[in-house]
């Protein structure tokens, strides 16, 4: 049976119980569901089907329970496994203190930026269909340079994990 992840945008454990995500989500149907960190990653196993028809039955189990909604975006276990083989990062001269990210879009963009962009020690370096690969050098005095780039350049129906975080995902 196919593995997947589910990446909950705007989760944190402030605003969401991981074991009632997992409650929710088995609700649904799938199993060997397993919550990952406390930011919202959640790795089950589905019957194939669409990201997009996931997304829709995840997005309603975490609705019709209590707490808020979240925006889903899903992806195969094996696809994220193809990205960790083939280490898009790789042809690129990163500082050392980089933090490697991916960038999930819930939809295709049709019409992407010409990459890589750089500014400020942020890097939004190539993309795949529906992911960006990204680093950046933390520095909370120039705050969320990072994520105001990407949204500026993909819009706002997306979500970042750092790649130890979708290795950890990949793993459970």
């Amino acid at each position: 049976m196919p593995r997947y992840v589910a990446f909950l945008r705007g989760v944190s454990p402030m605003n969401a119980s991981m074991a009632e995500l997992r409650k929710r989500i088995e609700s649904a149907g799938f199993t060997d569901v397993k919550t990952v960190l406390a930011s919202g990653n959640v790795v089950f196993n589905s019957r194939s089907a669409s990201n997009e028809s996931l997304q829709k039955k995840i997005e309603a189990a975490i609705a019709a329970g209590p707490g808020r909604p979240f925006s889903t975006i899903i992806r195969s276990v094996e696809l994220l496994e193809s990205f960790l083989e083939e280490d898009p990062f790789e042809q690129f001269k990163l500082p050392a203190k980089a933090k490697k990210v991916i960038t999930f879009l819930r939809e295709a963009n049709p019409n992407p930026p010409a990459l890589p962009i750089k500014r400020d020690d942020v890097f939004i370096l190539t993309m795949s269909k529906s992911e960006v690969f990204s680093a950046y050098v933390p520095d909370p005095k120039k705050g969320p340079i990072f994520m105001q780039m990407l949204e500026k350049n993909f819009g706002k129906d997306i979500t970042t994990r750092t790649l130890d975080t979708v290795k950890k995902c990949v793993s459970a």
